[in-house]
């Protein structure tokens, strides 16, 4: 047996045995993730958490989202032609996840805004204008005020509930659930407490359809 053949035949294998190990290793992370969330099923929803749907739909939606973060701005469409593809049977609640450097005071503009029950023509308003101030994932918030005089919003009333320590005990309340969630990154969504087994919109809907399927 010549020694290019032999060569062949281990470099083969080595392919094999690391595409198995790759597949165990994802598999295993993934049973990590389903049983860190159903031990913290509790935590996934906070009484302050915003929340758009009928109160009995029995398919729930839970985002941790960054307000700067373009990939949240790419999925919030989706998001809401899922709950249009079944009417009254899904519910989204979002939590917040300032991952990006700056974005953490546009969360407390949002939470603040929930206060005058404006929590989602505001995030509206914000990813609508989301290129002009956090563009390449650069956030300046300061800019922010440009974008959101069409909401409807006390702005006086707004900026004095964004430094109150309620807002900031919001954040940080989100920011701690998120790490025992194991959430590292944005949007991360669960479905009735189930993690997606791998990131992308496919992935989403399908654990909405079996949900529905499921629930319905």
């Amino acid at each position: 047996m010549n020694q290019k053949y032999i060569f062949g035949i281990a470099a083969a294998l080595m392919v094999a045995v690391f595409a198995t190990a790759t597949l165990v290793h994802d598999s295993e992370k993934g049973a990590r993730r389903d049983e860190v969330a159903e031990q913290n099923r509790a935590i996934l929803v906070r009484e302050h958490s915003p929340t758009l749907g009928e109160a009995e739909a029995r398919v729930h939606i839970v985002e941790f989202l960054d307000p700067a973060c373009e990939t949240c701005r790419d999925f919030y469409p989706y998001v809401k032609q899922l709950m249009a593809a079944a009417p009254g049977r899904i519910r989204v609640s979002v939590r917040y996840a300032p991952f990006h450097d700056g974005s953490e005071q546009v969360v407390k503009l949002l939470a603040a805004a929930k206060l005058q029950g404006k929590f989602w023509e505001t995030l509206e308003a914000l990813f609508a204008a989301q290129p002009n101030w956090a563009s390449h994932h650069n956030p300046q918030p300061d800019m922010v005020w440009n974008f959101i005089n069409g909401v409807g919003l006390d702005i006086e009333r707004l900026k004095a509930d964004m430094a109150s320590p309620a807002i900031d005990a919001i954040v940080r309340q989100d920011l701690a659930d998120a790490r025992t969630l194991n959430v590292t990154k944005t949007p991360e969504f669960f479905v009735n407490g189930r993690p997606m087994p791998s990131f992308g919109y496919e992935q989403l809907k399908q654990l909405v359809v079996d949900e529905l399927n499921t629930q319905y």
